[in-house]
């Protein structure tokens, strides 16, 4: 095994090893669901909770995409997904959909268990382990894009519940879990940096053409769901900069896929997924005003 491999592998088992171990997953008797004005909240940010809280508890079907798509992935991705991302994710789900509920609305629409045929095509070419490792750049891709999207939106959420002095809420529920997501992000980034060095030309072809095919929003899987992101865009005030907010979400992304194009800051597929995203929201609710 290279050095360099070496020393990613190294790095990645110590950095599983440092979340398991300070960032169990949030204990929900640490939870104040103390809501000071609910009414108002909800009118502000129900819609945010609800998107957050079924992005969060999809995770579980996501596992099951991972075993998927990747039959026979490197033993520290196994112990990040099962160990790490998938006890403590579900429960911001489960958090946040109590949550919400408290504000008297409907549970989250999640769905558990369906899963693509693309994904099996992935899966059953993926026992190629050349093909693989092409799937796991996907999957590292996604998984940085998705934890910056939510670090990012956490934040903008911790903001907007400090402005509306909704302190407990802010203490026990929205810091408490954008604390968790920047090592998820970390995990992906220094996964991702491993294996695009590795990967031979046409690998790295595949995966430029595959993402840029794929690309979408975390969550976004369909017309309505594009508008409900771009609603929680809209409402966490990302859309008043959205080249900056796709900028951060792939900055490493360009810098490994794109870096033959100097100056290509954001690559299009990524804006292109975000303003969509406005537009279905946008003409949703011209469609409802009509």
């Amino acid at each position: 095994m290279a050095e360099g491999t070496l020393t990613t592998a190294v790095r990645l088992a110590r950095h599983v090893d440092r979340l398991e171990a300070e960032h169990p997953p949030i204990d929900l008797e640490s939870v104040d669901w103390t809501v000071g004005r609910p009414v108002e909240f909800e009118a502000r940010f129900g819609h945010v909770l609800d998107y957050m809280a079924r992005v969060e508890l999809e995770v579980d079907r996501n596992v099951l995409e991972l075993m998927t798509m990747l039959p026979d992935p490197p033993e520290i991705d196994r112990r990040f997904y099962a160990d790490v991302w998938q006890p403590q994710e579900t429960r911001h789900g489960l958090i946040l959909d109590r949550l919400q509920v408290e504000l008297g609305r409907e549970p989250a629409d999640a769905d558990l268990s369906s899963i693509g045929s693309k994904l099996k095509i992935l899966g059953a070419l993926g026992r190629w382990p050349a093909f693989q490792d092409v799937s796991r750049m996907i999957y590292y891709l996604t998984g940085m894009a998705t934890e910056r999207s939510a670090v990012l939106a956490y934040n903008l959420l911790h903001d907007g519940v400090i402005e509306m002095r909704e302190g407990a809420m802010a203490e026990t529920i929205i810091a408490p879990i954008k604390r968790q997501e920047p090592g998820h992000y970390a995990f992906y980034q220094l996964s991702a940096r491993g294996l695009w060095a590795e990967l031979a030309g046409w690998q790295k072809w595949l995966v430029r053409k595959l993402r840029t095919l794929s690309f979408a929003p975390v969550g976004a899987n369909n017309d309505r769901q594009k508008a409900d992101f771009g609603e929680l865009m809209e409402t966490l005030g990302i859309t008043a900069d959205l080249d900056d907010f796709a900028r951060q979400i792939s900055r490493v992304e360009t810098e490994l896929l794109w870096a033959q194009k100097r100056g290509l800051k954001v690559p299009p597929y990524v804006v292109a997924a975000f303003r969509e995203a406005v537009q279905h929201a946008e003409a949703r609710r011209a469609a409802a005003s009509a």
